[in-house]
């Protein structure tokens, strides 16, 4: 997720290609916990950069839910988002990794580089975004964590920076220029939503759906709840930003 004390670079906000951007934050503590099991195939630089570490053998049993029409082969085609980051204070090797949407919203153009996530198949969601798709920014690890607003995509993904950098708190000796393992996407700043979406009313929603049949009966969220970049179908977006005219369930 972004970090409110780093200056951010210029792609962010001119849209060109440079190694610096502003840092984006995106991995939480419950990414950091998740374990993966299974190699990844490689690929290549930038939306397909190469990819070195083991991920679960599930991830394809995740993604293959209600989606848009597959790509050839098979693999789903997802144009929404939900994507975490910490709005309260939480230190990692010194420096506080805060990056809350009162803070994307304070970025010249309101603008970020979402960078910093470390868990291959989040990161591989980031490489499926494109230009003009919307995300939900989903406060995490906080007192009251839940959906804050929306944000969307506004350079596609691209090599991020921090994995070489080692004062950063997401730092990976393991990957080099030359192979690069870690990609970020810039978001920028949509609204808010009209109320605040907690996830305990998304979870009540869900196991509800679950039980009878409903948009939110396979969502992400609680499927795969540690990732911190998680794809949403068309239904499950349009479900919960509907949630903001109601009252709170």
């Amino acid at each position: 997720m972004p970090r409110t004390g780093k200056k951010r670079g210029r792609s962010a906000l001119t849209g060109k290609e440079t190694p610096d951007a502003k840092l984006a934050k995106s991995k939480t503590q419950e990414e950091e916990e998740e374990e993966e099991e299974e190699e990844e195939e490689p690929m290549s630089l930038t939306a397909k950069e190469k990819s070195s570490k083991p991920t679960s053998r599930n991830t394809e049993k995740a993604t293959k839910k209600e989606a848009g029409p597959a790509k050839p082969g098979g693999k789903p085609v997802y144009s929404h988002w939900l994507m975490k980051s910490e709005p309260e204070s939480r230190f990692e090797n010194g420096v506080d990794v805060k990056f809350g949407i009162e803070d994307l919203k304070a970025q010249p153009n309101q603008t970020a580089c979402w960078d910093g996530v470390r868990n291959y198949q989040a990161r591989n969601f980031m490489r499926d975004m494109k230009v003009g798709q919307e995300a939900f920014f989903y406060h995490s690890n906080c007192k009251q964590p839940g959906i804050a607003g929306i944000m969307k995509i506004v350079k596609e993904a691209y090599t991020d920076h921090t994995q070489f950098d080692k004062k950063d708190p997401y730092y990976d000796s393991s990957s080099t220029k030359e192979k690069p393992k870690w990609s970020m996407v810039d978001v920028q700043f949509v609204r808010m939503t009209k109320r605040f979406i907690p996830l305990s009313e998304l979870k009540a929603l869900h196991q509800t759906h679950k039980a009878s049949g409903g948009p939110l009966k396979a969502v992400a969220l609680f499927a795969r709840q540690r990732l911190s970049v998680q794809p949403l179908t068309q239904e499950e977006f349009d479900f919960v930003l509907g949630l903001e005219v109601e009252k709170p369930h």
